[in-house]
C-alpha cells in the first residue's frame, strides 16, 4: 500500500485549470520533522532506533516485509505457530509465553537492491540510486510473577517502497526527477498467556507510524503538467493484532492470528506545484495530504511439526485484504503561498489493488546443543495491477528464499545470522507519457540478529 499516482491521460482538474492527469507514482519518504510533538517523538524513535539511514524499495509481501527478527525471517515469515522470541509481538503474540525470565533481542537487515530499474519508450533505462538500505529494531518481553503471563514491548520496520530516479527523460523535453520513497513502523506493546497446558492467547496493539516524501518532475512546468514535490505528510494511528497457540501434542502446534486494518491518512504536509509554465513560478501550498491506504486486514493459519528431535518444519497461510486497504488514493493540497495560483490541486488515483495470499514455510534443525541452521520459502503473488504500475512501484516481488543459522556464544548470549533472496520480477505496463514501460525488481537482504536471555 503505497499512496501514488499512475500516468494515464485523464484529466487533472485544479480549480478550473485542467491539467494532464499523473496517477501510479507513489509517494514515499522518512522525513525527519512533524507538525505534532507525538509524530515528531515517533519519527525520532523510527530514525534512532530501527536505525533508518536510507530508506528504499524494501516492498516484499505487498510492502509489509516477510518476517519481523532473525529467526521469523529466516524461516520466510512461517512463523505464527514457532513466535518464541520478542519478534511474536508482531508474528503471533500468543507465543509471547515460550519467553520465561526476560528476553532481549536486538536485529537488523541490510537491503541491497540488486535490479531496481525503469526502462520505456523514451530512451530511459535508468536503475535506481537508492540501491541499500538499513533496517533495524528490537525488542524486550518477561514473564510476569505469579501469572501465566509474559508481556513486552518491541520496535518493528514493518515495510515501505519506492526509488529514486534523479535524470529520467520526460515526455515534456526535459530531464528531471522522479522519486518517491515511503516507509512505515511500529512501537508495539503486548502480552501472550497460557489459558491451559495446550492454548495460550495474545494480543498486541501497535502504534503504527507511516511517513512519505515525492518528487514528481519537480523542475518541470507545462502547459497539461505541473511537476510537485510531496514532503512531511505523515501518519500516526494504532493497530491491533490477536493470535493463538495450540499444542496438540509434542510434536504438533496448530496457530492462528488475525491483524486489523490500520488506515493511514498522511496529512500535515506541503506541496511544491511549479506552475512557471503560466507565470507563477514555484508555488506552496500549505496543507497537503494523501488518503485512501492502509495497512490490510490479515488472518493467517499455521503450523509446526516436529517429524525428528532435530527437526522443525512451519507452516503459514497468511490472507491480505489489500483490495480493501488501497484502492483509490487522493493527492489533496490547499492554502497557496500566491493568490492568483489554483486554491485547490487535487489528484485522484485508482489503484486497485488484489488481495494476496501468501504460502511459507520454514525449517530449523538443531545441528548440536549450541547450533541451529535455518532455511525457508515464501510466496506471494504480485498484488498491484499491471496498470497501476509505475518506476517507483516496488512491490511486485514474489518469490523469497532464505537460509540462516543461529550460535549460542554463552548461557545467555546467542547470535543469529542469514540471507533473504528475491528473484528478479519483471511488469511490462503501457502508459501515454511514456509509452510502453518496464519495471523491474530483484533484492538481496542480510539479516542479523543478537539475542540475550536471562
Amino acid at each position: 500500500m503505497t499512496p501514488f499516482a499512475t500516468l494515464n491521460h485523464e484529466i487533472l482538474k485544479i480549480k478550473g485549470w485542467q491539467y494532464m492527469k499523473l496517477s501510479g507514482f507513489p509517494v514515499m519518504n522518512f522525513p525527519v520533522y512533524s507538525r505534532s510533538r507525538l509524530k515528531q517523538l515517533a519519527a525520532c524513535c523510527i530514525a534512532v532506533l530501527m536505525f533508518q539511514l536510507s530508506p528504499s524499495a524494501s516492498a516484499t509481501n505487498g510492502i509489509n516485509l516477510i518476517g519481523f527478527g532473525a529467526e521469523s525471517t529466516l524461516m520466510a515469515g512461517a512463523d505464527i505457530a514457532v513466535a518464541r522470541d520478542t519478534s511474536a509481538l508482531n508474528t503471533n503474540p500468543a507465543g509471547l509465553v515460550q519467553i520465561r525470565g526476560q528476553a532481549f533481542d536486538g536485529f537488523t537487515s541490510v537491503l541491497r537492491t540488486l535490479d531496481l530499474s525503469h526502462q520505456d519508450s523514451l530512451g530511459n533505462n535508468e536503475h535506481a540510486s537508492n540501491r541499500y538500505t538499513l533496517l533495524g529494531g528490537g525488542g524486550y518481553a518477561t514473564s510476569l510473577e505469579n501469572l501465566p503471563c509474559t508481556g513486552g514491548v518491541g520496535l518493528f520496520a514493518q515495510g515501505g517502497a519506492g526509488g529514486v530516479f534523479k535524470n529520467l527523460n520526460t515526455a515534456f523535453g526535459t530531464r528531471d526527477e522522479l522519486s518517491s520513497l515511503f516507509g512505515i513502523a511500529k512501537v508495539i506493546p503486548g502480552f501472550g498467556c497460557q489459558v491451559n497446558d495446550a492454548l495460550s492467547l495474545g494480543a498486541s496493539l501497535a502504534l503504527v507510524y507511516a511517513s512519505v516524501e515525492q518528487k514528481v518532475f519537480p523542475e518541470t512546468s507545462n502547459a497539461q503538467f505541473p511537476g510537485y514535490y510531496l514532503k512531511d505528510a505523515s501518519a500516526l494511528r494504532f493497530g491491533l493484532k490477536l493470535g493463538a497457540q495450540y499444542r496438540v501434542n509434542p510434536s504438533l502446534t496448530l496457530a492462528a492470528t488475525y491483524t486489523e486494518k490500520t488506515e493511514l491518512p498522511l496529512t500535515g504536509g506541503e506541496l511544491d506545484a511549479n506552475f512557471t509554465a503560466v507565470g507563477l513560478g514555484k508555488v506552496r501550498y500549505q496543507n497537503a495530504s494523501f488518503k485512501g491506504f492502509a495497512l490490510p486486514r490479515e488472518v493467517a493459519l499455521g503450523l509446526a511439526l516436529r517429524p525428528a528431535e532435530p527437526w522443525l518444519l512451519s507452516f503459514k497461510l497468511n490472507w491480505l485484504n489489500w483490495a480493501d486497504a488501497v484502492s483509490t488514493a487522493t493527492l489533496h493540497a490547499t492554502d497557496p503561498g500566491n493568490s492568483l495560483a489554483p486554491p485547490d490541486y487535487t489528484v485522484v488515483t485508482p489503484q486497485n489493488w488484489k488481495n494476496q495470499l501468501v504460502f511459507a514455510t520454514g525449517l530449523a534443525y538443531t545441528l548440536n546443543e549450541r547450533t541451529t541452521l535455518y532455511a525457508g520459502y515464501n510466496y506471494g503473488r504480485n498484488p498491484v495491477p499491471a496498470e497501476s504500475s509505475s518506476p517507483l512501484l516496488a512491490a511486485i516481488l514474489e518469490h523469497h528464499f532464505t537460509l540462516g543459522a543461529a550460535r549460542q556464544i554463552t548461557p545467555q548470549w546467542q547470535m543469529t545470522g542469514g540471507v533473504e533472496y528475491s528473484p528478479l520480477v519483471k511488469v511490462d505496463y503501457s502508459n501515454p507519457l511514456y509509452g510502453n514501460a518496464q519495471v523491474r525488481n530483484e533484492a538481496l537482504f542480510m539479516h542479523f540478529m543478537l539475542s540475550r536471555r536471562w
